[in-house]
């Protein structure tokens, strides 16, 4: 049964002709995941489906749980193609899940199997794609290449070597890979132990002997212009809220000493040293002309159990409900007065947040570069069908869709791609439909501008890519 038909997602002939003519030809700039760099500069070949699919995947994780799957079937130690039978058994009951749309996109656009994955087709699946993996064409860097991938950002700890995007570098590759700059760690100081390790290592890495505040700020310095040097041109966050204390960077060096000597710091100290570090990271992106990316509203870890057993990113964390507009406008207030405020993202992850974060963006817009301040595409829980069409909406209605940066994987896997060719189909049916009903003009050129724009040109002049 063939299921990802031509017309998937699109339903009228504007629709298909703007997909068709516009979207499908554009190539990728994923600019925010979260692959291996060390995976797609030694071009890695997996050996089977279970290993390029299943591994590292907290989305398949989560769903196999909710559906009765023990745990050694997801992350532990079973066959890799007893994990795979375990997923496939999983997938009937994904219906109305996007997790059903991308699993046979994905089959589709990598391996063209057009049968639906259950139990019964498992085997002949497995086989099938498994031995395909094997052939030279479905290596890493062909497999970018086949989903014509112009631009990977991954995401890259400042302590990173970058010694993988440094070799890529020299490649013949038809992409370009680029590292992100994600300093998560450098102001995360629940663990006082875990935190004082990590400086250390940070330390380690910048020649910096980090003993005070300004010690940390002269290694983050350095790292920015270390990974510069090597076409970084973003930085991503992940945080509950964007806090701002106006005092924070004179606050933060006693609370700095304290963390350092190894004692815990209550919440109020913790959030004015993330305030404190965060703010001078963001003019240093400014003078750079760098974009920095907030990924906002993930309450994380949430199972302390499993949190224990597995660690992090294995599929724990759900959508929290954190008050997020007035602090942001303080923050970018404070930046944008003194003319330091970067290009921005923000992502929300509270679809209750939509019109909040859409209406943030006009407050700091100032004319300099079209689309300065972006609200991110549907991330995370909202990646999927509803999410992305409230998301356009929204942004539609409090500010220019045309200038929107378009659509990230956000992802671990190699396999994910085709999550772009979802968010174009979505893209083109809404805007076709708009066409059909006649809420904007039947003008295919016009509106066929505007899908080039999203899906990759405008993030193209963003980045300076």
């Amino acid at each position: 049964m063939t299921f990802i038909k031509p017309d998937f997602l699109l339903q009228s002939q504007q629709a298909i002709t703007l997909y068709e003519k516009c979207a499908a030809p554009s190539a990728i700039v994923d600019y925010h995941n979260h692959l291996s760099p060390k995976d797609i500069a030694e071009n890695r070949q997996f050996n089977n489906l279970s290993e390029i699919w299943l591994e590292g995947d907290h989305y398949k994780w989560r769903a196999m749980r909710i559906n009765g799957v023990p745990e050694e079937y997801c992350t532990g130690a079973r066959d890799p193609y007893e994990k795979f039978l375990a997923w496939s058994k999983t997938v009937p009951h994904t219906l109305r899940n996007p997790l059903y749309h991308w699993t046979h996109l994905e089959l589709k656009n990598y391996f063209n199997v057009n049968e639906l994955l259950s139990e019964h087709t498992a085997r002949a699946i497995y086989d099938h794609a498994s031995a395909q993996l094997q052939q030279p064409e479905f290596r890493v860097q062909a497999l970018l290449t086949r989903m014509n991938v112009a631009v990977v950002g991954t995401t890259d700890d400042p302590a990173d070597s970058l010694e993988y995007h440094v070799r890529f570098a020299e490649s013949t590759a038809g992409f370009k890979m680029v590292p992100t700059f994600r300093p998560d760690k450098s102001y995360t100081t629940h663990d006082a132990l875990a935190y004082n390790q990590y400086l250390d290592t940070l330390g380690r890495v910048a020649g910096v002997t980090i003993q005070s505040l300004d010690d940390l700020l002269q290694a983050l310095k350095m790292r920015v212009d270390f990974f510069d040097s090597l076409g970084c041109r973003a930085s991503d966050h992940g945080l509950e809220f964007l806090y701002f204390e106006e005092d924070a960077l004179i606050k933060a060096a006693g609370i700095f000493k304290k963390v350092r000597k190894g004692d815990n710091l209550s919440v109020s100290e913790q959030q004015t040293l993330r305030s404190a570090v965060l703010l001078e990271l963001s003019k240093w992106y400014h003078e750079r002309e760098w974009a920095q990316q907030f990924h906002l509203g993930a309450i994380r870890n949430n199972n302390a159990r499993m949190m224990k057993t597995l660690g992090p990113d294995t599929g724990f964390d759900s959508i929290g409900d954190f008050a997020q507009a007035k602090h942001m406008a303080l923050y970018f207030n404070a930046l944008d007065t003194t003319n330091q405020l970067a290009r921005t993202i923000i992502y929300n992850l509270n679809p209750a947040d939509n019109e909040v974060f859409a209406t943030m963006l006009g407050n700091f817009s100032d004319g300099s570069i079209p689309g300065k301040m972006q609200w991110g595409s549907g991330w995370w829980f909202l990646d999927q069908k509803e999410g992305m069409e409230k998301q356009l909406n929204a942004l539609s209605n409090m500010g220019l869709l045309s200038r929107f940066v378009g659509m990230v994987t956000d992802s671990r896997s190699f396999l994910s791609f085709p999550r772009h060719e979802y968010f174009r189909r979505i893209l083109c049916n809404m805007l076709g439909e708009d066409m059909k009903n006649g809420s904007v003009p039947n003008d295919l050129e016009l509106a066929g501008e505007l899908v080039k724009q999203v899906c990759y040109h405008n993030a193209m002049r963003y980045f300076r890519f």
